[in-house]
């Protein structure tokens, strides 16, 4: 019994665990911001393009051993047998330095055009991850929209079907016509094929929405798009000094931050790199090297060398030149001493023409950049003046709504005095029902003009109206 009672309670723990596992998952809510997150934390592409980048990082730090010295180890042992004469086993081990001493930076010049590269890179990484987050903020406005017009049509439709149902009373009673109930009809075969066709296209707008954040199923929305909620730019409600105050300050922000601008900065650094990569490209380079060897018949071996040298190259589009001194001490008697030089003339003429080509890429990113940074006002003013369309067309849908309710308001009253038939009335509350839609599609362009400005600006979705607050505040 005992047992049959510990069993039960143990099973009631789990389902109630269960339970409110289950309770808390479906209360979940997701927000723009979230949903760019998730975005882009559910990109395969993404995680692959990270994961390259992380190697070639790892790969840019083991490049440092450029700077450290080049050992080498050599081991050989030649066994020579003959027919006339005395066998011959000859046991040779080496091991050689050779260190870089100068090479007027371009190692480490190298070293930087890789790290600009990388951190280029790294640019175009965050420039994927915003276009993936993008995408999922478009998705999650374009499911918003649905969900309301869908929401409206289906109220319209409970409206025009207590009309049709009080407009067949009045055939039956000889007070309207039969072909305007099949008018009536009509209408609303149309606006029951309309809520199918968008619930179709809502269901696929909902699991292409889930695939992009990665879930199996969405949670609730907690952003809605609300006709009624104004414009979070101040600039549009204030007066002319106030506003051009602000929109200094916004122009500021985005000749600091604008993407596209922090990109050409880089380009620009990466591009004055290269061209002084290639102008030192005929700074001589110095080398010494040494090496260290160990011979003999038998072990252990006995006889011993040893040599350090200086080897100094000159490469230019019209010389290369080597140059090496070596010194080599084999005890007890043996010193020998080296010298040696190659000239080459006009080894690759066609090269000095890529100190040219490096100085015209500097040019011309520095000339888009400073046309960039030219416009940057007129496209700061052409981003406002987008959101302020959008704000007016959604008041004119606002007051559009209140004009079509007055409207509607009237035709009942002139429907109960004969004047119009139910049909004409019916009529009249679809053009009121394209009027609400007007109203969330104005409200959603809205959201979507602050959303392109908030790109512009390089800040996270829902941060425009804390970039203004903050201004405001200093």
């Amino acid at each position: 019994m005992r047992n049959k009672l510990f069993y039960f309670y143990l099973f009631m723990m789990v389902s109630c665990t269960l339970y409110a596992i289950n309770q808390e998952n479906n209360n979940q809510t997701l927000t723009f911001a979230q949903a760019a997150e998730l975005a882009v934390t559910a990109s395969v592409d993404l995680k692959h393009s990270r994961s390259s980048q992380i190697l070639m990082e790892g790969a840019w730090r083991w490049g440092i051993r450029e700077f450290f010295p080049k050992i080498g180890i050599s081991i050989s042992e030649n066994d020579r047998l003959q027919q006339l004469g005395a066998d011959s086993f000859v046991k040779n081990y080496g091991i050689s330095l050779e260190q870089l001493v100068f090479d007027g930076g371009r190692t480490s010049m190298s070293r930087k055009l890789e790290k600009l590269e990388l951190d280029l890179s790294s640019s175009r990484l965050d420039r994927m991850a915003l276009e993936i987050s993008e995408s999922a903020i478009a998705a999650y406005r374009n499911v918003l929209s649905s969900r309301a017009i869908l929401e409206i049509k289906k109220l319209a439709l409970n409206i025009l079907e207590d009309q049709k149902s009080i407009l067949k009373e009045e055939v039956q009673l000889g007070l309207a016509l039969p072909v305007d109930l099949a008018n009536a009809e009509i209408n609303l075969l149309d606006a029951k094929l309309d809520i199918y066709l968008l619930e179709l296209d809502l269901t696929e707008m909902e699991k292409q929405f889930a695939e992009i954040l990665g879930l199996d199923v969405l949670p609730v929305l907690s952003e809605k798009v609300d006709i009624n909620r104004p414009s979070v730019i101040p600039i549009l409600q204030k007066s002319y000094f106030s506003a051009i105050a602000d929109f200094a300050l916004l122009e500021q922000r985005a000749k600091e931050q604008n993407p596209d601008l922090v990109e050409a900065r880089f380009s620009i650094t990466k591009r004055k790199a290269e061209l002084k990569y290639a102008s030192n490209s005929w700074i001589p380079t110095l080398r010494l090297t040494g090496n260290f060897g160990l011979s003999g018949q038998r072990y252990p071996l006995t006889r011993y060398n040893w040599s350090v040298g200086i080897s100094i190259d000159i490469n230019s589009p019209w010389i290369q030149n080597r140059f090496g001194v070596q010194a080599s001490w084999e005890p007890p008697y043996d010193r020998t001493a080296m010298l040696q030089n190659s000239f080459t003339p006009l080894p690759d003429p066609v090269s000095r023409y890529g100190t040219e080509q490096a100085r015209l890429a500097l040019a011309l990113e520095q000339e888009k950049y400073n046309t960039t940074l030219e416009q940057i006002g007129r496209i700061s003013s052409n981003a406002l003046e987008k959101c302020n369309l959008a704000e007016q067309k959604r008041l004119l849908a606002l007051e559009s709504i209140i004009l079509g309710k007055e409207r509607c308001r009237i035709e009942e009253t002139r429907l109960e005095l004969g004047q119009i038939t139910r049909l004409d009335l019916m009529e009249v509350l679809i053009e009121q029902t394209q009027r609400e839609i007007n109203a969330i599609q104005t409200a959603t362009a809205l959201l979507e003009a602050e959303r392109e400005l908030e790109k512009f600006l390089d800040l996270k979705p829902g941060e425009l109206s804390l970039f203004f607050n903050h201004q405001r505040r200093n």
